[in-house]
């Protein structure tokens, strides 16, 4: 099939004013947004997607998850579409393109198409997912899992928010459940655009990230169990202090990832002390380990060797340590057709790049299990995400959007 000629690119200064406006909608209290999913705030945004849809000519779609397809047609009525998208919804401190240039990156190419009468074999979608985040409704990724078959719906609508709110209540308190049956949609191919959420791109000087294979993650809970007593009181030989416990199962974390390098990283992100008094020395802490690597075997190694090690640990220091794998999902290979697609597209535009391992989880992980998929990724400052001084600039995100634009437009095959 025929590529795009390289002089083909989106309206740079449209797409900003798009992600302006959009940023306008939950905003957070330091120049973010704090757009949680089946808020009144995300239906707020809903409504403005689709309002930009209708204007552009594509037809929306809303399934029982509240995933929103803003279809544009092809001349093949029978071609399974091709897909591009993210989401809308945004962490309680986040920022202003965490997923949203994903959507309105989309949405910005169909303008295009529109504005030069291209037309495709394939049809065009445009998608929103809904909760990606999960900090709202855990677990992240949600309704694209169940797209994916990963999860029942039933489990999702019953997923609580901290206030005990149900996710399939607030989906339909919002408005926006769907009469389309999940997963039913047929996937050509799918490309999702998103900042890189780290600093590799941007400490390397490239444009775009050509995102080969997702991280595989594991969640491991742990408890670290060992006696409650005064701490000016209890002799230091006499102790079974379970915090000191965390502290030597962090640093054999730090160790693991260390030795496991390049693209392995593991941390300690949630802790919960009991009781959490300044003069008790903890008896009890339990707190979920993160480990991430893009190569399965390496992964269950990691986990393989904190299993192994943390009980001695703790063992040697008269405490006790038991763990359960909470969360998981293998490392995702995207395809290599949609890869191609997206360096080509790179390359043709002039555009700098490299081939990159997503350090986040992404809906575009889920769907890779159903059909063909790939990532784009564009630099962000200072890596920095998942808070309100997130960061781009306008010619990054024209960049990923020009090699979006590509892709997909190779993909769904221009006619005439």
């Amino acid at each position: 099939m025929a590529a795009p000629g390289e002089n083909l690119r989106i309206d740079p200064a449209r797409l900003w004013d798009s992600l302006m406006e959009m940023a306008k909608i939950g905003p957070g209290v330091a120049g973010g947004n704090n757009r949680q999913t089946l808020t009144d705030a995300d239906s707020e945004g809903r409504h403005l997607f689709k309002k930009w849809c209708d204007a552009a000519g594509m037809t929306m779609g809303v399934d029982t998850m509240g995933n929103m397809f803003a279809t544009r047609a092809g001349e093949d009525p029978d071609a399974a579409p091709v897909y591009m998208g993210s989401h809308l919804d945004t962490q309680p401190t986040g920022g202003k393109y965490d997923g949203v240039l994903g959507v309105l990156g989309a949405l910005e190419c169909v303008r295009t198409m529109n504005d030069l009468g291209i037309r495709t074999k394939h049809p065009i979608v445009v998608v929103n997912w809904t909760n990606e985040e999960g900090t709202r409704f855990a677990p992240a990724m949600l309704a694209s899992g169940v797209f994916a078959g990963k999860h029942t719906q039933d489990f999702a609508y019953d997923r609580e928010d901290h206030d005990g709110k149900k996710f399939g209540d607030e989906l339909k308190r919002i408005g926006w459940v769907g009469d389309e049956p999940v997963g039913d949609r047929k996937i050509h191919a799918l490309f999702e655009l998103h900042i890189e959420q780290g600093p590799i791109l941007e400490a390397e000087g490239k444009d775009i990230g050509v995102v080969t294979h997702g991280q595989g993650l594991r969640w491991i809970e742990c408890t670290v169990t060992g006696k409650e007593s005064h701490t000016g009181s209890t002799p230091m030989h006499m102790r079974k202090n379970a915090g000191r416990g965390l502290a030597l199962v962090t640093e054999l974390v730090h160790e693991i990832a260390m030795k496991n390098q390049p693209n392995a990283v593991g941390a300690i992100g949630h802790i919960d002390v009991y009781p959490n008094s300044r003069n008790i020395i903890p008896g009890r802490v339990v707190f979920t380990v993160d480990m991430r690597t893009h190569i399965l075997p390496k992964l269950n190694a990691m986990v393989d060797e904190l299993m192994a090690r943390a009980p001695k640990l703790c063992a040697d220091i008269g405490v006790g340590f038991e763990a359960r794998i909470v969360g998981q999902f293998d490392p995702p290979a995207f395809d290599e057709g949609c890869v191609a697609a997206v360096r080509n597209a790179a390359e043709r535009l002039g555009y700098s790049h490299m081939d990159i391992v997503s350090g986040a989880g992404h809906d575009a992980c889920w769907i890779n299990d159903v059909a063909p998929t790939a990532m784009i990724m564009c630099p962000c400052v200072d890596g920095l995400s998942h808070n309100e001084a997130e960061e781009i600039t306008p010619e990054w995100a024209a960049a990923g959007t020009d090699v979006l634009l590509h892709a997909v437009l190779e993909t769904a095959e221009v006619v005439g």
